[in-house]
């Protein structure tokens, strides 16, 4: 699930399948990608932070991405991996 938030030019909630559990995370990446084009990706998701309020909305981990010129873009596995996998 993903899905921009309201009053917000920047911020995207998304519910993540972690294998053996699902979190919802908040990213600012609205300006490079619209919500469908998270549905069925694998990203990188870092779940040893604490959770974080956004605009009111709890965030319980973070999407790894590189920042070209303020731009976030994903990092993305160049095969299928299964949801949960260590990122080493």
């Amino acid at each position: 699930m993903a899905e921009k938030i309201a009053g917000t030019d920047k911020l995207i909630r998304l519910e993540i399948d972690l294998g053996a559990e699902r979190r919802q995370v908040v990213a600012g990446m609205a300006t490079t990608y619209n919500t469908e084009e998270f549905i069925g990706k694998q990203v990188p998701v870092l779940v040893n932070l604490e959770p974080k309020k956004l605009r009111g909305i709890e965030s319980h981990g973070m999407i790894l991405a590189v920042d070209v010129s303020g731009r976030p873009f994903l990092l993305l596995p160049d095969r299928e991996v299964p949801a949960g996998s260590v990122v080493r």
